[in-house]
């Protein structure tokens, strides 16, 4: 039987939360609203594209009304996973579950038998091994590292151990040999972490740090099969963008492509809309996440939204009649919340075709995984384990 539509385009706006989920009371997130905190910090906010979709019409904020006639279907979905990190987030969209939250080290900092250990393999000293900001340890320690050679080691509110190191001195296949390092020392059982993160930067001195593009992510394999796998063993093309490949480790990815910033992994999505395949384009923009919402700043989000916004217009402009759109979030990360973390919050799911006659609001998603159930009943793929598809309600 033939396919609805040949090709699927998902992508995931980095922590686009909106609005506390039923749960949030569990996580200290109750009242976190990263839309709606957002919208009500700035003037002025602009995203027409988003709202002839019918996104504001899912959630109301003053700067942009809804519209009568949207051209898409819209809900929202809850994370049934027992944590709000992005690693969990995709997983559940592919329909796994992650009952169990990840081991973190927030408040302690790493264990010294395994900083200990770190040093020995990589031959280098650790400093910092604290919960941080990745621009405020930069601040703190890049003199000092730049001077001694000594690794920056911190971790945040997720299961994550980071290491930063400049690119121009340290070096940055010295930084991904210590990362594999990490990640082989972070398997065992009392200290496994969700990802180790390679956090290369540039710059001499206190207030001129930059982090630079060349991040890289080593998580955990996904902890069984994911719709991923089936797309690619159907000989379906399963297309990443941006983080997309490091999140799943590889699993189930056909071609993975790197992104420099949330602007180009839509370029590169829009370059890959011109081209002629049969599957999914899975897209993760990190920059919302990475830039805004963890160092708390709400204008800047903002203004990467209307970036977004413009791009995401060009791709729409590029859709066939057998191309599905979906824009969705993996998790919250409110700027104006206390704190530095991710914020437990309900998701949207925005689906447009150029082919859809019908438009409007659909039921609330138990679970990220409807993306996913979604994604495999269109191509006739096995069910997965978790996920109800909304195939019938697109019309």
């Amino acid at each position: 039987m033939k396919n609805r539509f040949k090709r699927v385009f998902t992508i995931v706006v980095d922590s686009w939360g909106f609005g506390s989920a039923p749960d949030s009371y569990l996580f200290g997130d109750e009242g976190a609203d990263t839309v709606g905190h957002i919208a009500s910090s700035v003037k002025s906010f602009r995203m027409p594209v988003m709202q002839k979709l019918g996104t504001f019409n899912l959630k109301h904020i003053e700067q942009i009304p809804p519209v009568k006639n949207p051209s898409g279907y819209y809900l929202k979905l809850r994370e049934k996973s027992n944590s709000k990190d992005t690693m969990t987030g995709h997983w559940e969209m592919m329909g796994l579950y992650m009952p169990d939250k990840f081991i973190t080290f927030t408040d302690t900092g790493f264990p010294d038998d395994l900083i200990k250990e770190l040093e020995e393999k990589t031959g280098h000293k650790v400093i910092g091994n604290k919960a941080a900001s990745g621009t405020e340890i930069l601040d703190e320690l890049g003199e000092r590292h730049l001077k001694t050679g000594e690794m920056i080691v911190y971790t945040s509110a997720d299961s994550v151990l980071q290491i930063a190191a400049s690119e121009e001195t340290f070096g940055l296949d010295e930084l991904l040999r210590c990362c594999d390092i990490a990640r082989e020392i972070t398997m065992k059982p009392e200290w496994k972490v969700g990802r180790v993160i390679a956090r290369p930067f540039t710059g001499r001195k206190k207030g001129q740090f930059v982090r630079t593009s060349n991040r890289h992510d080593l998580a955990l394999k996904p902890i069984g099969r994911t719709v991923l796998n089936s797309i690619k063993d159907a000989g379906l093309d399963m297309i990443s963008v941006g983080k997309i490949n490091d999140i799943f480790v590889g699993e189930g990815v056909t071609e993975a492509l790197h992104s420099n910033s949330s602007v180009h992994g839509m370029e590169q999505t829009i370059d890959i809309a011109a081209r002629d395949f049969h599957g999914l384009c899975f897209v993760n923009l990190v920059d919302f996440d990475a830039k805004w919402g963890h160092r708390r700043n709400p204008k800047g989000y903002a203004e990467e939204l209307e970036r977004f916004d413009q791009k995401l217009g060009e791709l729409i402009e590029r859709l066939n009649d057998d191309d599905l759109l979906m824009v969705t979030a993996d998790h919250g990360n409110d700027p104006t919340w206390t704190g530095s973390d991710h914020t437990r919050e309900l998701v949207p799911l925005i689906l447009y075709s150029p082919s859809f006659t019908g438009y409007g609001l659909l039921r609330e998603g138990s679970t990220f995984a409807d993306i996913g159930a979604t994604i495999a009943d269109n191509f006739k793929l096995e069910k997965p384990e978790n996920g109800s598809s909304l195939m019938k309600y697109l019309i």
